[in-house]
């Protein structure tokens, strides 16, 4: 492949992941709209849920030959999408917004940061 293929397919893979967390954030806070002000938990699980379907629909459609390396990289990247996201949310508001990760307060906010890293991983191809 020439340099020129090459950075065309890492902007298409960028574009592509991005994309795919927009979705996976737009499942997750709709998820905490609809469940949130019941239980906790079963709103954790639904975003767990949401998140892990986004990251086998990218990873069945736009990342189709990715490795357990690319999809780790790629769940960092959605973990600090995630994380830029409540910054940017909360500084917009000016006060604390919670949504996609949950409450600082709360050490369910631990398995939603871990399940944005791991959930593209759970459907990596082997490496070749």
């Amino acid at each position: 492949m020439t340099a020129i293929t090459v950075r065309r397919q890492a902007m298409v893979n960028v574009a592509m992941l991005a994309l795919f967390w927009a979705g996976a954030a737009a499942m997750v806070i709709l998820t905490d709209q609809i469940v949130g002000s019941g239980s906790p938990v079963v709103s954790t699980i639904l975003k767990v849920v949401a998140i892990v379907v986004a990251a086998f629909v990218y990873m069945r459609l736009a990342a189709q030959e990715a490795t357990l390396d690319h999809a780790l990289f790629g769940g960092v990247v959605w973990l600090f999408l995630a994380i830029a996201g409540e910054i940017a949310m909360t500084m917009l508001f000016h006060r604390g917004w919670y949504l996609l990760l949950g409450s600082p307060a709360s050490a369910l906010r631990n398995v939603v940061m871990f399940a944005w890293v791991i959930a593209p991983a759970l459907f990596a191809r082997n490496a070749r």
